[in-house]
C-alpha cells in the first residue's frame, strides 16, 4: 500500500479539520490485505467492526463520543490521579524487591500493570486476566497494523477471534449496567457497533499508554546515562526545549511533577506511541498546493518529525486534532507523568541495563518492549 505522507504540523491539522474531504475510513483497516483463510476464522466468530468512533463520521460519531466522553472528563480523570499513584507505588515496591537480586524489567514489573486498572474503574468493565488481555491487544495491533504474513496472520486471527468473544459476553453482561457498554448499548448501539468500539478502545486504553510509558521511562534512563546534568545557559539556568524539558535532565530529577511532565511531553511530540494516524481522501482535493486523488491514501505523522519551534503544537498532535482528537488524551498523559514521577522517587539510583531494546514497529504504534534497568547509587 502506497501512502501519501503529511508531516507538517499545520498540514496534519488541516487534514483532521477538513472532514468534508478527508475521513477516517481507512483508520481501522488492516495494513495487508488479510488471506481468505484468516477471514474464515475471524468470520466463524462473526467478527465485525462496523465504523463507531475512529473510524467514523458525522452525527453517529459525535453523538457516540458524546456518551463515551463523560467516563473521561477532566474531573474524573483528576479524581483518579491518588489511584495511580497507588497502583505505581504497589508495583514499584514489587520492582525494588526485584532490584535486590539484579536488573528488572519495568515494562513487565511495572508499566503493564497500570493502565488496564485505571481504565477498568473508569468504565465500570472488569479485564481479563493481563497475560491474556496483553496477547490479545498486542496481537490485534500486529494483524490490523503489522505486515504479518499469511502464515502468522492466521495465528493472529486466532487471539482476535478469542478477543471479540470476550468482548461479545461482556457486551451481552453489561446491558442493563451504568458500565461504557451498557451506556453505549442504551444509546442504541447495536451488539456488533459495542464490540467494535470496545475492540479498539479497550486497546488504546491501556496498550499504548503501557507503551507510552515504556519509551518515557526508557528515555529518561537513556538521556541521563548518555548526557549526564544538563549544560547551563548563559544565566546559569539549564537549558531547555521548546517543550520546557531540559535537554539532559538527570534521572532523579524527574521525581519533580513539573520535570516529569515536561519530559513525557517532549516523549509525547517526539515519539509518542501513537506516531501516526490515516485519513482517506472523499474525493480529488488539494493540500498545500499539490493536489490529492479521491481515494488517496494519508498518512499523518503525529510525532517524530515536527520542528522544534512547533512546542505546545507538535505535542498535541500525539493525540489528534479536532473531532478525532483522542478522548483518552488528558489520562494517558497523567498516567505516564505519575508513573515516570513515582519511579524516579522511589528509585533515583535507577540507570539502564544490559542491551539496547528491541521496538515494537508498526505503521501507527512504536515503542521499546523492554526497560531493564538496574539500582545504582542515587
Amino acid at each position: 500500500m502506497t501512502f501519501t505522507v503529511i508531516g507538517d504540523p499545520v498540514q496534519v491539522r488541516e487534514v483532521m479539520r477538513r472532514t468534508e474531504d478527508f475521513a477516517p475510513t481507512n483508520a481501522l483497516t488492516s495494513v495487508v490485505p488479510l488471506a481468505p483463510a484468516t477471514l474464515r476464522i475471524l468470520s466463524r466468530v462473526r467478527f465485525a467492526l462496523p465504523p463507531v468512533l475512529a473510524s467514523a463520521t458525522g452525527e453517529r460519531h459525535r453523538t457516540v463520543r458524546t456518551v463515551v466522553g463523560r467516563f473521561f472528563t477532566p474531573a474524573k480523570v483528576a479524581a483518579i490521579a491518588p489511584r495511580v499513584r497507588e497502583l505505581a507505588r504497589q508495583r514499584l515496591a514489587v520492582a525494588a524487591a526485584g532490584l535486590l537480586h539484579g536488573p528488572v524489567d519495568l515494562a513487565d514489573a511495572v508499566a503493564r500493570h497500570i493502565p488496564p486498572l485505571v481504565m477498568a474503574e473508569l468504565t465500570g468493565h472488569p479485564t481479563p486476566e493481563l497475560g491474556l488481555l496483553k496477547r490479545w491487544s498486542r496481537d490485534s495491533l500486529e494483524l490490523f497494523w503489522g505486515w504479518p504474513d499469511p502464515d502468522r496472520q492466521q495465528v493472529l486471527a486466532h487471539s482476535a477471534a478469542e478477543f471479540y468473544v470476550w468482548l461479545r459476553e461482556e457486551a451481552a453482561r453489561a446491558r442493563g449496567t451504568a458500565s461504557l457498554f451498557g451506556v453505549l448499548d442504551a444509546a442504541g448501539l447495536d451488539a456488533a457497533e459495542v464490540c467494535s468500539l470496545g475492540y479498539f478502545l479497550v486497546i488504546a486504553g491501556q496498550e499504548t499508554t503501557s507503551q507510552l510509558i515504556n519509551t518515557a521511562l526508557y528515555r529518561g534512563l537513556d538521556s541521563a546515562d548518555a548526557a549526564g546534568a544538563p549544560e547551563a545557559d548563559a544565566s546559569g539556568a539549564p537549558e531547555v526545549d521548546a517543550f520546557g524539558a531540559p535537554a539532559a535532565v538527570p534521572w532523579a530529577a524527574l521525581a519533580a511533577h513539573e520535570k516529569a511532565q515536561a519530559h513525557v511531553r517532549r516523549v509525547l511530540a517526539t515519539e509518542s506511541s501513537v506516531h501516526t494516524w490515516r485519513r482517506a481522501a472523499l474525493r480529488d482535493t488539494m493540500l498545500a498546493g499539490a493536489s490529492l486523488p479521491a481515494g488517496a491514501e494519508i498518512l499523518l505523522e503525529l510525532s517524530g518529525r515536527h520542528p522544534a519551534e512547533a512546542g505546545p503544537t507538535a505535542y498535541s498532535l500525539a493525540f489528534g486534532h479536532g473531532l478525532h482528537r483522542c478522548l483518552g488524551a488528558r489520562l494517558a498523559e497523567l498516567e505516564t507523568v505519575l508513573v515516570v514521577q513515582e519511579t524516579a522517587a522511589a528509585l533515583p539510583g535507577l540507570r539502564l541495563a544490559g542491551q539496547p531494546p528491541q521496538w515494537l514497529r508498526l505503521l501507527s504504534f512504536q515503542a521499546p518492549l523492554t526497560v531493564t534497568a538496574t539500582q545504582g547509587k542515587p
